[in-house]
Parts: C-alpha cells; sequence; structure tokens
C-alpha cells in the first residue's frame, strides 16, 4: 500500500441505502474529477447476477474505470476484510495513476472498515466454518443458540436467536480461535487505509434526498 502517513491522499466515499442514486453520484464525480470508481457493494463484488443487482452498465463503464466489480465468483465468501484489500489495492492503483478513488455502495461494515479498521479476528478455515452452518441446521436455531450459551454466554446474550449468520459467525470464531467473538471485537481495530476522506451520505426522505458530508483521515 502508498505509504501515506505523512500526507495521507484523497478519496471520496458515497454511501447510502438502494436506489439513493448513489451510483450516479459516484459517476458524475468520477468524470469530473477524473476519478475511478470503486464498488463498496458485498453483492456486486460477484461475477453473477449483474442486472439483479443492479451492477453499473457497459456504458456506465465506459465513461470511468469501475474497479471491484464483479471479481469473485459465488462461492468465495467474501469477508470485509478480504473487500477492503480489493478496495485498498484499488485505491493504491488510482492513486499511482493521478485518479481520485470513488468508493461508493450500501455496505457499512465495507466502508468502516476502509476508513476505520477492523477487529483482528484471524480468517476462519473454510471446513469450521461448514461445520458450524451445518450444525445450526441440523439443531434449529433455538438449540444451537443454547449450545453457543453453554460456552459463550456473554456473546448469546448479544444475539437474537433468530438470525442465523451471526449466530453460525460467532460459533465458528470460537471454535477456530478459542476465544469469544465478544473479546475479539473488544481489540483495537486494525487496517484503516490511511487516506483523507470525503464522505457523502445519501437519505432519501419521501420525494427528496438529504445529502450529509464528512471529512476525516484514516
Amino acid at each position: 500500500m502508498v505509504n501515506q502517513k505523512s500526507s495521507p491522499l484523497p478519496a471520496i466515499v458515497i454511501a447510502g441505502p438502494t436506489a439513493s442514486g448513489k451510483s450516479g453520484m459516484a459517476l458524475a464525480i468520477a468524470r469530473q474529477f477524473d476519478g475511478v470508481v470503486i464498488n463498496a457493494d458485498s453483492m456486486q463484488v460477484y461475477d453473477v447476477l449483474r442486472v439483479v443487482t443492479a451492477r453499473p452498465s457497459a456504458e456506465d463503464e465506459a465513461v470511468a474505470p469501475h474497479r471491484v466489480y464483479g471479481v469473485l465468483p459465488p462461492a468465495t465468501a467474501c469477508s470485509a476484510a478480504l473487500w477492503k484489500d480489493l478496495a485498498a489495492e484499488a485505491m493504491d492503483q488510482a492513486w499511482a495513476a493521478g485518479k481520485l478513488p470513488v468508493v461508493v455502495g450500501g455496505t457499512g461494515l465495507y466502508l468502516r472498515t476502509l476508513m476505520h479498521g477492523i477487529s483482528p479476528i484471524p480468517d476462519i478455515p473454510d471446513p469450521i466454518r461448514a461445520e458450524a452452518r451445518a450444525r445450526l441446521e441440523r439443531l434449529g436455531n433455538a438449540v444451537f443458540h443454547a449450545e453457543l450459551a453453554a460456552r459463550d454466554p456473554v456473546m448469546a446474550a448479544r444475539l437474537d436467536p433468530a438470525n442465523s449468520q451471526r449466530l453460525s459467525r460467532a460459533w465458528e470464531v470460537l471454535e477456530a480461535t478459542g476465544r469469544s467473538l465478544a473479546e475479539w471485537q473488544a481489540e483495537p481495530w486494525q487496517g484503516a487505509v490511511p487516506a483523507r476522506f470525503l464522505t457523502f451520505s445519501l437519505a432519501p426522505r419521501a420525494r427528496r434526498c438529504t445529502l450529509i458530508a464528512t471529512c476525516a483521515s484514516g
């Protein structure tokens, strides 16, 4: 990654819910300021479902470079840490070419990881991840939650028993690391990209859209 400790390089972040107009805004900024549009949507990273996930069209991609769209097969789980590495590489390439990175998407965890870092949880081996999901499916949420509570009462108390994804995540982290996910989450965040971020948050309200801008350095 480019060393920016003395003088962070600029980047634009555009966040907002589906159909808020963030993709159009990102394209307009990239066209106006010689930018590169970088995807921060958890579904648009995959190389299938282009229409369903509302990926930019070929016409949009002809207006400005687009990165981190359709780069992973569906079988690959895209974590926030993996996405951040992909986005950071794309940002470095943009800066090296004298272009402005324009990061756009609605996946809040991805954007938070990019700008502020993430808990240093080790990568979970695929067999452990698969076993956790199979166990949850076999036992059902209520029994699985009870088993998690017996081993990790702190984390279990934080989780809705109906939230299968979070239950499975808590179990797999405990299995793989021997530590509660709650302990990992209490660790200082790591890995933020050291950029000077100007963030636009689009918040649609009825027939109008509120634009909120903030500026921060990672």
